[in-house]
């Protein structure tokens, strides 16, 4: 099975493109064994699918037919993940719902709660009980990259309440996801947490206390184009 050390390695999120050619140069290397390559396959589709090539990554999954619950797991993940970025969560909700059953039913704690934070994103009404049942699961997890999944969680379930103009419990799940991401993330986590901590103060009308963080945060990165943003907002 891929470990989340071996895929962590092959993954940059801010470059799907380069992301892409590394996941396909591991599925080709020699001595990969069958199982390998269709989970790094899956992951392949998914950088295409952050490429918005998505009729690409479609027929690559419909090519993976190596039977085993991580793979199986996988590609019920990525075809929700395209459907849900090609503008059909409704239809989403059924693969990641599938992907959760059977990560569960093998044990595949970090996939099923992949599931759950995925659940909570396409099916919003419900993203109160899906991010709860995934914290939940979180306490037993006995790997750090596991237990990451609480920034995600409360992050997301952060902007969901936000949006809703649910400005205090948003701030509460954005306070929760910094703490998770000064516990288990690293410093992009721990960064981008802030940003959020400091936007969901400027929704509740606190804006020196998120200016405070914004200058903090722009004298860490001075190019970081969402603390000018918000820098500009607060008048600064």
């Amino acid at each position: 099975m891929l470990t989340h050390h071996e895929l962590g390695l092959l993954w940059d999120f801010d470059d799907p493109a380069g992301s892409e050619q590394r996941l396909r140069d591991a599925a080709r290397r020699p001595g990969s064994s069958p199982e390998l390559r269709a989970e790094l396959e899956t992951q392949v589709a998914r950088a295409l699918g952050l490429q918005s090539r998505f009729d690409e990554a479609s027929s690559l999954l419909d090519r993976i037919v190596f039977d085993s619950p991580p793979v199986a797991t996988r590609l019920l993940l990525e075809r929700g993940r395209l459907l849900n970025s090609s503008g059909h969560p409704d239809a989403a909700v059924a693969f990641f719902t599938r992907a959760r059953v059977i990560a569960g039913r093998a044990g595949l704690s970090y996939l099923e709660v992949d599931a759950l934070h995925m659940l909570a994103i396409a099916d919003p009404a419900n993203a109160d009980d899906w991010t709860k049942q995934g914290l939940a699961m979180l306490d037993d997890a006995a790997d750090e990259r596991t237990r990451l999944w609480a920034v995600a969680l409360h992050n997301n379930l952060g902007w969901h309440l936000h949006d809703a103009g649910r400005f205090d419990e948003a701030l509460t799940q954005f306070a929760l996801a910094q703490g998770a991401a000064i516990r288990f993330g690293d410093d992009e986590h721990r960064f981008s947490s802030r940003w959020a901590v400091a936007r969901c103060l400027r929704s509740l009308g606190r804006n020196d206390e998120a200016l405070d963080i914004q200058r903090e945060l722009a004298a860490e990165r001075p190019d970081a184009e969402d603390v000018q943003s918000e820098l500009a907002e607060l008048g600064a």
